[in-house]
C-alpha cells in the first residue's frame, strides 16, 4: 500500500460501473470499497461475472476509513458528498479521480471552476458538512495543481469547460462505455420498445399522476419498464396498472440490462443521465433514446 495504491470508493450501481471502466482502460485492478446496499450488491456480481478487474471487494457502511487510509489514490463517485468532504479533508489522498455520478457531472465540473456554490444542486446544506466543504474544495484544486486531480467521465464537458479544466492542472479522460460493450452477453429480448423508470416522482419533483400519464403515452402499444432503483413498491404498483406495461426487475443499471441488444430498441426516458449513458451503450444498434419532459408537475410538486 503507498501513495500510488488505487481504491475505488462507490456508492451507487453507475460510479461501480465507472470503476470497472477505470479498471479496464488503465489494465489494473482495483479494489472496491462498496456502499452496502442491495444495487450495489448485485451490480458487483455482474460485474465480475463479465470480467471486471476488480481486487478485494469490501462493503461498509459510513466511511471506510480504514480502507482509505491504506490508499493514496482514491477513484471517487461523488466529489459532493459530505462522507468524501470529510475524508478527503482528514486523510487528505495524494490522488483523487472522480468518477460520473450520473449527470452531476457537469455540475461538479462547474463547481470545480468556482462557477457555482461546492454544494449539490437543490439542496440546503447545514452542519458540519459546510464547514468541510471549502476544505475539500482547497484539497482538491491543490491536487490539481499538482497534476494529481482527474476526471474520468463519459460526459461531454464542452470544451470551454474542458480547457478551463485544464489550465488548473486537471486530467480529463473520456470514455465510451468501450468495456461495458466488448463484455456484454446477448442482452435479453424485452421488444423494441422499453420505458425507464423514474425517481422523480419519489423525489417529490413530479407528481405521481402526471407520472402515470407520461409512462401510459410512452408505452403506447405496450413496452417494457425497466424500474428505477429507488423507485417505491407503491409506485410500481401504480405502475403495473398502466395497460401495455411490463415491468422487468433486475437490480442491474439499465445500462449494463441494454448493453448487448442485437437490435434497436427504442428507449424513452425522463431526464436523467441515460440519455448520455445509454446512446454509447447502444451505439451502432440503431437504438434512439427519446428524452420526455417532467412538464409543469415538476413546479406544482415543488410548491
Amino acid at each position: 500500500m503507498g501513495r500510488e495504491s488505487v481504491l475505488a470508493w462507490v456508492e451507487s450501481p453507475l460510479q461501480l460501473l465507472g470503476a470497472a471502466e477505470w479498471a479496464a482502460a488503465h489494465g489494473t485492478s482495483v479494489p472496491v470499497a462498496g456502499r452496502l446496499t442491495p444495487q450495489i450488491s448485485a451490480t458487483a456480481d455482474e460485474l465480475l461475472a463479465r470480467g471486471a478487474r476488480f481486487g478485494e471487494l469490501a462493503p461498509y457502511l459510513g466511511i471506510p476509513w480504514s480502507l482509505l487510509s491504506r490508499h493514496g489514490h482514491w477513484l471517487v463517485g461523488d466529489g459532493f458528498s459530505g462522507q468524501f468532504r470529510l475524508a478527503a479533508t482528514v486523510l487528505r489522498p495524494h490522488r483523487i479521480t472522480f468518477l460520473d455520478d450520473g449527470a452531476q457531472a457537469v455540475v461538479y465540473a462547474d463547481s470545480l471552476l468556482g462557477r457555482r456554490p461546492y454544494a449539490r444542486p437543490g439542496i440546503d446544506e447545514r452542519g458540519f458538512t459546510t464547514v468541510v466543504a471549502p476544505l475539500a474544495a482547497e484539497l482538491v484544486h491543490r491536487r490539481a495543481a499538482s497534476r494529481r486531480a482527474d476526471i474520468f467521465t463519459a460526459f461531454d464537458l464542452g470544451p470551454d469547460r474542458l480547457d478551463a479544466l485544464a489550465d488548473r492542472g486537471f486530467g480529463i479522460r473520456r470514455h465510451d462505455f468501450s468495456w461495458t460493450r466488448a463484455t456484454a452477453p446477448a442482452a435479453p429480448e424485452l421488444g423494441r420498445r422499453i420505458v425507464l423508470g423514474s425517481a422523480l416522482p419519489v423525489d417529490g419533483r413530479m407528481l405521481l399522476v402526471d407520472y402515470l400519464r407520461w409512462v401510459r403515452d410512452a408505452a403506447a402499444g405496450g413496452a417494457v419498464y425497466l424500474p428505477h432503483r429507488r423507485e417505491t413498491a407503491e409506485q410500481l404498483e401504480a405502475v403495473a396498472t398502466v395497460p401495455g406495461v411490463r415491468i422487468h426487475s433486475t437490480g442491474l443499471p439499465v445500462e449494463l440490462v441494454l448493453a448487448g441488444a442485437a437490435g434497436p430498441l427504442d428507449v424513452h426516458t425522463l431526464p436523467s443521465s441515460t440519455t448520455t449513458t445509454l446512446p454509447l451503450v447502444l451505439a451502432g444498434t440503431g437504438a434512439v433514446v427519446h428524452a420526455g419532459r417532467a412538464r409543469s408537475s415538476v413546479r406544482r410538486a415543488a410548491a
